[in-house]
C-alpha cells in the first residue's frame, strides 16, 4: 500500500480546510453516525478534510471491517466525489488499508503531516505518539502496529481476530483505569521535539480527547475533542483564519 511521504506538504492558497479526529464509529451507534452524516453534508462546502485518527473504534482488517460500515464508506465515497478527504490512521484503526482506500476514494496519509496555507503552517498528526510518559502503551503499540505484526494478525482466521481484539481491548480499559490523567496525556518535551523540526507551524492533533488551545512560546497546540452521542467537534482553517465547529 502505497502513502504519502510522513513529511508531505499541501501547499494551498484560498482553500478551506476542516480536520477532525476521534470519533469512535460503532456500525451500531445510530445517534454518531448520524452525527457524522451532518459533517459530511456540511463538509461538501470545504476543499478538503482530514480525519486524524480513530474514525472507526475497531477496525480489524478491511475484509472483516468494510461489511460493518457500508453506510459510513458511503458517505465518504460521496464526499470524495467533490472533496479531498485525507485519513491518518490512529490507535484504534491502524490497520485500514488498501480495501478501504479503494471503496472509499479516500487517500491514507502518514504522520505527521505537514499542511500550508497561506502563509501558516500545520502540523497534523493523531497524538499519542506525543504521550510518551505512558510507556506501557508505547511498548505495546510499537509490537502491535509493527509491520509483521499487522501483517499476520489480518490473515489470521476471523474469529481469532475478533477474540484477540476483545482481549487487547479489555487489557487497555484496565490499564487506563490504573493510571492517571498526566501519564495519558502528551508529553512536553515530545512536543516541543517534534515541532523544533517544524519551526513556524502550530501543532494540531486528536487522541487525548482533551479539546483545548494550548499557546507556547514558539507555536500554539490545537487538541481535537472526541464525539460524544450529542456533538461533534472540528477545526476550520481558511488562509485567513482558524476557527472551532461544533457540530451537533
Amino acid at each position: 500500500m502505497s502513502q504519502a511521504n510522513s513529511h508531505s506538504k499541501i501547499i494551498q492558497t484560498d482553500k478551506t480546510v476542516l480536520i477532525i479526529a476521534d470519533l469512535h464509529l460503532l456500525a451500531g451507534d445510530v445517534k454518531k453516525n448520524q452525527l457524522f452524516e451532518r459533517f459530511c453534508q456540511q463538509a461538501k462546502s470545504a476543499d478538503q478534510v482530514f480525519i486524524l485518527g480513530d474514525l472507526f473504534n475497531t477496525w480489524l482488517g478491511d475484509d472483516l471491517s468494510l461489511p460493518h460500515y457500508q453506510a459510513t464508506i458511503q458517505l465518504l465515497k460521496d464526499l470524495c466525489k467533490s472533496v479531498d478527504v485525507l485519513v491518518m490512521t490512529g490507535n484504534r484503526d491502524f490497520l485500514l488499508s488498501q480495501a478501504f482506500v479503494q471503496q472509499t476514494n479516500c487517500k491514507l496519509i502518514n504522520t505527521p503531516y505537514l499542511l500550508e496555507l497561506g502563509k501558516h503552517q500545520y502540523v497534523l498528526t493523531h497524538g499519542d505518539e506525543l504521550c510518551t510518559d505512558d510507556e506501557s502503551y508505547q511498548q505495546m503499540k510499537t509490537i502491535l502496529q509493527h509491520p509483521i505484526t499487522k501483517a499476520v494478525f489480518v490473515h489470521l482466521p476471523k474469529k481469532w481476530r475478533l477474540k484477540l481484539s476483545g482481549q487487547l481491548r479489555k487489557k487497555s480499559v484496565d490499564a487506563q483505569q490504573a493510571k492517571s490523567r498526566e501519564i495519558m496525556d502528551v508529553n512536553p518535551q515530545t512536543v516541543n521535539e517534534l515541532m523544533g523540526k517544524y519551526p513556524g507551524a502550530d501543532l494540531i492533533h486528536g487522541h487525548t480527547h482533551r479539546l483545548n488551545t494550548h499557546t507556547e512560546k514558539t507555536f500554539t497546540r490545537y487538541v481535537l475533542g472526541d464525539w460524544p452521542d450529542s456533538k461533534g467537534n472540528a477545526i476550520k482553517i481558511t488562509s485567513q483564519s482558524l476557527s472551532r465547529l461544533e457540530i451537533s
